[in-house]
């Protein structure tokens, strides 16, 4: 097994091993390089459905998708799709997947099933790289400060997808959602600091409206991307990419208009964040 750097702070892409049938062994390799460089990226997989839903076990729990429309033969995997005709993708911004729950997704592994001639590629960001680079008195200001995450403006019957063209394919859009994490939270496996904050589901910090919480908020989602701080994954047939979303945020690229993309995700099964 290989590993390659995909980005000087984020991602690597691994070689050499089969995920359908990787060892124990290679299994806690790939655990942890995907805790350090927060994604990993597989070429060349044969990965059925029923093998990603086993490998996905060997994690832990599965996290059932409460938007996303589920295959019938396996309510385990989301089925994360544009067609051909809609101009509207889903995760086209950067985020952090369930960041709105009060015990937060581990992580995701995402199976590239159906794939437009060119684009789509995923990106994705180190916040343990980007809370190491901010300066010291910003890093002293959000020391302590907890910020409260919700998707009811996303998903909800009113929200930003239902006033698009994809508003129509998605469930639970009755849920309500909310919580409240530590602005700083350290990665329960490595120890690193990480910056847990997105621009899609953060809405305000406790104890500030959102009008007060935008600027420094700000702040920090431009501190976060920089360019070593991201790799960019250009999806090819047989390629599967696993992510800690207590390390990244991803952002799936829109630009493939007119042409079909279906991806199909599990979502791994988290723990408590803690500061």
């Amino acid at each position: 097994m290989e590993m390659k750097a995909m980005a000087p702070n984020c991602g690597v892409e691994i070689s050499g091993v089969d995920l359908a049938h990787c060892s124990d062994s290679e299994m806690q390799a790939i655990k942890q390089a995907i805790y350090e460089h927060g994604v990993a990226v597989f070429r060349d997989q044969e990965f059925s459905p029923e093998d990603h839903i086993a490998f996905a076990k060997r994690w832990g729990g599965i996290d059932i998708n409460n938007y996303f429309p589920l295959t019938e033969q396996h309510p385990e995997i989301a089925v994360v799709k544009k067609e051909a005709d809609q101009s509207t993708n889903i995760g086209g911004a950067w985020h952090t997947d369930h960041s709105y729950d009060q015990i937060p997704a581990m992580g995701s592994i995402l199976v590239a099933r159906d794939l437009p001639p060119s684009g789509g590629d995923t990106e994705w960001a180190h916040m343990g790289a980007a809370y190491d680079a901010l300066p010291d008195d910003l890093k002293a200001e959000i020391e302590g400060l907890e910020a409260f995450h919700t998707a009811d403006h996303v998903y909800k019957a009113d929200g930003l997808y239902a006033q698009t063209d994809m508003g129509s394919s998605l469930r639970g859009q009755d849920l309500k959602t909310g919580a409240i994490h530590p602005v700083v939270i350290r990665h329960p496996h490595t120890g690193r600091k990480l910056l847990y904050v997105n621009s899609a589901f953060t809405i305000h910090f406790v104890g500030k409206t959102r009008e007060e919480s935008l600027p420094l908020l700000q702040r920090l989602y431009d501190a976060a991307l920089t360019a070593d701080n991201q790799c960019r994954l250009q999806w090819k047939p047989g390629t599967v990419a696993i992510w800690d979303n207590r390390t990244t945020w991803h952002n799936a690229m829109n630009d493939y208009q007119g042409y079909r993309r279906e991806m199909h995700r599990i979502t791994l099964s988290g723990e408590a964040l803690a500061a």
